[in-house]
């Protein structure tokens, strides 16, 4: 019976320790290329979007959760140098990109040729939902990368994936120690312990 309460306070314990910390794996600092939430294609190449708000946090970058409004410094590196030859550009849409014609314009980086390899802008984002999009002025325009921005919004799935987790965890470690109280082994060595 010990070995048993003893086997499943050990399961409880690290279950509990492995979803306590749910934001490990969702780092942005990944070190496989198909990792990364950042890296987009621009027909057979390849290009990496970050933005930046040095006014809040100096050196963060951000992919997709910008987590103030304000300035921000958009930045693409044109992974490949294939790219740097030939014209690339970005627009900013305010919404959720599914339709760019209906969207309002933020900003508008016409293509042009990078031979450092980094295109850069500058704009001021509101709270809400923008889409960016990069295009390379010879590639297919309709296969384009685009990255959905989410300007200082709650992710409610992070939160819950943030708070569920540990919080399942006290609940399953407080139903293990109720039962272990209840058990009859546990007030079998208490009456012993008090005679």
């Amino acid at each position: 019976m010990m070995r048993q309460i003893t086997q499943a306070c050990a399961t409880v314990l690290l279950l509990a320790a492995g979803l306590s910390c749910p934001g490990i794996a969702a780092a942005h600092g990944v070190s496989s290329g198909e990792d990364d939430p950042c890296l987009r294609r621009v027909g057979e190449h390849l290009v990496h979007f970050s933005a930046y708000q040095p006014q809040y946090q100096l050196n963060d970058q951000y992919c997709t959760d910008i987590p103030q409004e304000g300035d921000t410094f958009l930045v693409v590196d044109l992974v490949d140098p294939a790219l740097r030859d030939e014209p690339v550009g970005m627009r900013v849409v305010r919404g959720n990109g599914r339709d760019e014609a209906l969207g309002e314009i933020v900003a508008d980086l016409r293509p042009s040729h990078h031979p450092d390899g980094v295109l850069r802008g500058e704009v001021r984002l509101d709270e809400g939902l923008y889409t960016v999009i990069i295009a390379a002025e010879k590639q297919n325009l309709m296969r384009r990368p685009q990255y959905l921005l989410r300007v200082h919004m709650t992710d409610y799935q992070k939160l819950m994936a943030s708070v569920g987790a540990p919080l399942l965890g006290v609940l399953l470690a407080g139903w293990l120690g109720y039962k272990l109280f209840r058990s009859k082994w546990l007030q079998d060595w208490w009456v012993a312990l008090r005679s």
